[in-house]
């Protein structure tokens, strides 16, 4: 590894599993001190033995704001500071219209909108000139996407708010930028289709299909392109969405 956050204070949330396991084991591979939520404690103690290096884990949910009150006030009182937060945890359901609930809806834009808005505005005090936020989209921001429009909305919201807090940040030093995964091998894409493994192996072939590259991604990849934002290589680079898709949202 190249130590490209050496000496950084990291949080990801949502580290359990997926894209934002494999984005804490390479960011504390590459030298950063590394905290990771979840909601599950069992789960947390996996992925903690997993990431190695040193990596705390913090039981929270991130649509609970007590929870991620706790969470920044022992990275506070271990650390004093926050150099990289990559907001991961969220998630989503289909359903198409005509079937949408207001509990679907409440679900998703809690997980995927409020909370990310309260995890870095809780996070504000603790970032300072240099550090970056790097919050995960997705295709599904773009493109339309039947039976998923709510999921969609939220991830599009996702977007915008990276280009308003970008100006929100402006003269204080801080880098906000999206992270916009296409169809990716993850835990919660699979599970989409169910438990029936063919069902699922069916999902992931139908999407791979639709992707220049003939296949679905790998969260090790997309925690590539979550690096290159948190690192000082991407110091430059603000308000931006980052594609790591295949293609599947450019063509």
């Amino acid at each position: 590894m190249t130590n490209r956050l050496a000496d950084k204070i990291a949080v990801v949330t949502g580290a359990t599993s997926g894209i934002g396991l494999a984005t804490a084991k390479l960011f504390a591979a590459e030298g950063a001190k590394v905290y990771i939520t979840g909601r599950r404690k069992d789960v947390l103690d996996k992925a903690i033995a997993e990431i190695g290096h040193g990596a705390i884990g913090v039981q929270a949910d991130s649509s609970k704001n007590e929870d991620l009150d706790g969470l920044f006030a022992k990275v506070r009182e271990e650390q004093g500071r926050l150099d990289v937060l990559f907001v991961n945890a969220g998630g989503g359901t289909m359903l198409p219209l005509g079937q949408i609930t207001e509990e679907q809806v409440d679900d998703t834009f809690g997980r995927n909108v409020k909370a990310v808005i309260f995890t870095v505005q809780k996070a504000l005090p603790l970032l300072g000139k240099g550090a970056s936020v790097v919050l995960t989209g997705s295709t599904a921001g773009t493109e339309g996407t039947a039976a998923f429009s709510v999921y969609s909305a939220s991830k599009a919201a996702v977007r915008n708010l990276a280009r308003s807090w970008a100006l929100d940040l402006k003269e204080t030093g801080m880098r906000v930028n999206v992270v916009s995964p296409g169809a990716t091998r993850t835990p919660g894409l699979v599970e989409l289709a169910g438990d029936d493994k063919a069902q699922q192996q069916g999902l992931l072939d139908y999407l791979a299909s639709r992707i220049p590259l003939g296949r679905v991604g790998e969260p090790e990849e997309i925690a590539k392109a979550a690096l290159f934002l948190a690192s000082d290589d991407a110091s430059f680079v603000n308000g931006a969405e980052l594609f790591a898709d295949g293609g599947q949202a450019q063509v």
